[in-house]
């Protein structure tokens, strides 16, 4: 029989139920420690990656007789580094908004949510490959369909994290808004797609099908931030 308390002029309080409350209060802490975990560790795979972007963009080696004269030329020739660079940066930002916008909303989590959260960082972390690839060979379709590939996998496992969070019972603090779950899906699977259109459009055009991801990513942008408003 369990231990009971009673609080003055208040209700009868059994130690059983009271010792289960702080139990769970623990558990709950528990689990959102091991939460932070997985969001610290990601943050630091988003913080390695957007860091090694720059270190592709290297100082023209000049000599010293002819900086004046040739280094703003050779800076310029650097023009698909930078662009390189803007899309990648651009591209693992929102990235990074969308995963904190979804692991905001965890509470719990599973294996499937640990594991898909990892398939989708490795795609983080290769990003700065293909970024290299497309500023040292920016004029050749294979560098476009790598990078064109590889950002619309690394979208749509962020989708496929997206969509188990919140079709599973239990993840989230609360269900979201079909209407917003529906939103988020479409668009998930709406910019991969134009990615991976772009890799036709590199068949007639490679300048064509990169400067398509510049004009998509910034409208992304933009819907983005006009969404989470």
């Amino acid at each position: 029989m369990p231990l009971v308390d009673r609080c003055a002029n208040g209700p009868l309080i059994t130690w059983s139920s009271m010792e289960g409350k702080l139990m769970l209060e623990a558990g709950e802490r528990e689990a959102g420690r091991d939460r932070d975990r997985i969001v610290n560790l990601s943050d630091g795979v988003f913080a390695i990656a957007i860091t090694l972007l720059v270190l592709d963009i290297r100082v023209p080696d000049i000599p010293k007789g002819m900086v004046d004269r040739e280094l703003p030329a050779a800076l310029l020739s650097l023009w698909p580094k930078y662009l390189g660079y803007f899309l990648s940066f651009i591209g693992i930002s929102t990235f990074w908004v969308i995963h904190h916008s979804i692991f905001r909303s965890i509470r719990a989590y599973d294996r499937s949510l640990i594991w898909l959260n990892f398939l989708f960082l490795m795609f983080v972390a290769f990003v700065p490959f293909p970024t290299s690839l497309l500023g040292e060979y920016g004029d050749h379709r294979l560098p476009v369909v790598i990078y064109a590939g590889t950002l619309a996998v690394g979208r749509l496992l962020l989708t496929a994290l997206h969509w188990y969070a919140t079709t599973h019972e239990g993840l989230l603090d609360e269900a979201q808004d079909p209407a917003t779950v529906r939103f988020f899906l479409i668009r998930g699977l709406t910019i991969p797609a134009i990615f991976l259109l772009s890799i036709g459009v590199s068949f007639f055009s490679v300048q064509a099908a990169i400067w398509s991801w510049v004009v998509l990513i910034l409208v992304d942008a933009v819907i983005l931030r006009r969404r989470l408003r």
